[in-house]
């Protein structure tokens, strides 16, 4: 009886495929958002690639460009001050930037024992702008800026996306329907995934950072310096992960060389013994 129940069971699945192989499929409907949606462009960084490495003087930057435009709304909670020496600050720079840094570090007083807050030390996590979720969303007709510490990880397109996000920002077409134009306090920008965004455009216009290397503060490039500054604090040994990588192909390969020499040296003069006959 068990098996005449598992043959049936089993039977009805068949079936079941069967018949949801054989119906047809719904042709998928285009919407608004996707008709309208452009994938970020192709940028380059010097990290790509299983060689590519940092480029220390463009984190630098791309560390001003957050520091003066992006942290009065985006947290960095998983980076420390003290993890800027990666980008070849000096450990005098870093506790100077720590010190000077706009928003305090939360704390107690020890005397009172009530909060506080007090100057960052090189040691602190770079502090969130905003005191809760209720703040951050009070302040940004409630929407939530994400921290930025993961996000060239978290999206997908990564880094290339982050750079699309930034210079994506235009104008609504004509031809865009009247339930996909943007809102009270959004902004039309085809590189997001609805077409919408609360996050108003970051970078405005030319020259709104000074670089201290010369660099031409184009909007391009300000989006590709922080793009590839978050591609750092996304994954900090990224160079370490490529050159431990590539030391174990080359191990890999050695070694497969060894077992192919040490193959030879024993067997190459061992004949093959003849099957015995049945």
């Amino acid at each position: 009886m068990v098996r005449i129940i598992a043959f049936l069971a089993g039977l009805v699945f068949v079936m079941a495929l069967v018949v949801a192989m054989l119906i047809p499929r719904q042709p998928a409907v285009e919407n608004t958002a996707h008709h309208f949606h452009v994938e970020p462009q192709e940028v380059a960084f010097a990290s790509d690639g299983a060689f590519g490495r940092f480029d220390r003087q463009q984190l630098q930057r791309g560390f001003q460009v957050y520091k003066e435009v992006c942290a009065a709304c985006h947290s960095l909670r998983h980076v420390a001050f003290r993890d800027l020496t990666e980008l070849g600050f000096t450990a005098p720079e870093v506790k100077a930037i720590a010190k000077n840094w706009a928003i305090e570090v939360p704390s107690v007083n020890p005397d009172t024992g009530e909060p506080a807050t007090r100057k960052a030390i090189p040691s602190d996590m770079f502090p969130s702008p905003y005191a809760n979720e209720v703040a951050a969303r009070a302040a940004n007709n409630n929407a939530l800026p994400p921290d930025l510490s993961l996000m060239t990880k978290a999206r997908e397109g990564h880094a290339e996306y982050v750079h699309g996000l930034l210079t994506g920002y235009r104008k609504a077409p004509a031809d865009l329907p009247a339930e996909a134009r943007p809102g009270p306090g959004l902004y039309y920008n085809p590189v997001y995934a609805n077409l919408n965004i609360a996050m108003p455009p970051p970078l405005v216009a030319e020259g709104q950072v000074s670089y201290a290397d010369g660099t031409k503060p184009t909007v391009d490039q300000m989006a590709q310096d922080v793009s590839a500054f978050l591609i750092w604090t996304a994954e900090p040994k990224l160079e370490n992960r490529k050159r431990t990588g590539v030391a174990v192909i080359l191990f890999l390969l050695l070694a497969t060389t060894l077992a192919y020499f040490a193959y030879q040296n024993i067997w190459a003069d061992k004949k093959a013994k003849p099957l015995p006959q049945a």
